[in-house]
């Protein structure tokens, strides 16, 4: 069985998140099959080097998620990792700190990059006239409903796209990064600034012009990436 390496934690880093991330490594790691059973509480405490409540509370969380399957009277077991469980993961982020911010930042900035260029690559005329309502909704919708008309506007690109796996990735990392760190830092650009970002990107995919489209996106997930790591940072500091 594969061994655990003991817990070394940053101040800021919560105990229970450091210790769920470091045992979703573990269970991650191919040395762990569906249906293994997992080292007790108090063994995991001492390949840890943490507190039995903390451990605990990992494995509670880890259940939730539907990673692992705890039996009375007889251990906790690993359930697998199935689509679902992995989105659960990216959406609800419960065993992500802040420090792997940057790294979900940056995957999904240059994931949006290609869906905005398969969009473009693939688009028809149905796609292209629901782009261009999402785009309506996002100028003239009510303060209070513009971040569910960004994302919705995104939603739409990554159906148009016609990649089921890219599409789902980014719908988890937008819902994580949204909940996640933006509730939570304000990281937010005003809505004139926004509503034109998209525009290029809508005219780039209307025409089918995939490195136009790709362009416009990263210039857009540029400058939304910097203020939310700006964020981050003044939070952190």
């Amino acid at each position: 069985m594969a061994e655990l390496a003991r817990i070394t934690v940053e101040p800021r880093e919560p105990l229970a998140a450091e210790v769920s991330r470091r045992l979703i490594d573990y269970l991650m790691s191919g040395e762990v099959q569906p249906g293994d059973r997992i080292p007790s509480e108090r063994q995991l405490t001492e390949m840890l080097g943490v507190n039995r409540p903390t451990v605990r509370e990992a494995i509670k969380s880890l259940g939730f998620l539907g990673l692992l399957e705890i039996r009375q009277s007889s251990g906790t077991y690993f359930r697998g990792a199935d689509s679902d469980v992995l989105y659960r993961l990216f959406e609800l982020g419960l065993v992500l700190g802040e420090r792997g911010a940057r790294d979900m930042v940056q995957a999904r900035a240059e994931l949006e990059v290609v869906v905005a260029g398969l969009a473009a690559q693939a688009r028809d005329e149905a796609g292209v006239v629901l782009l261009r309502a999402r785009l309506t909704a996002m100028r003239d919708c009510p303060d209070e409903e513009f971040p569910e008309a960004d994302t919705a506007f995104h939603a739409a690109l990554g159906e148009l796209a016609g990649n089921a796996v890219l599409r789902d990735m980014l719908k988890g990392m937008r819902a994580m990064i949204q909940r996640g760190w933006v509730e939570r830092t304000g990281a937010v650009r005003s809505r004139e600034v926004a509503y034109a970002d998209h525009v290029p990107i809508y005219e780039a995919v209307a025409k089918g012009d995939a490195e136009a489209a790709r362009t416009a996106m990263a210039r857009h997930m540029d400058g939304a990436s910097r203020r939310l790591m700006e964020a981050l940072e003044q939070r952190e500091g």
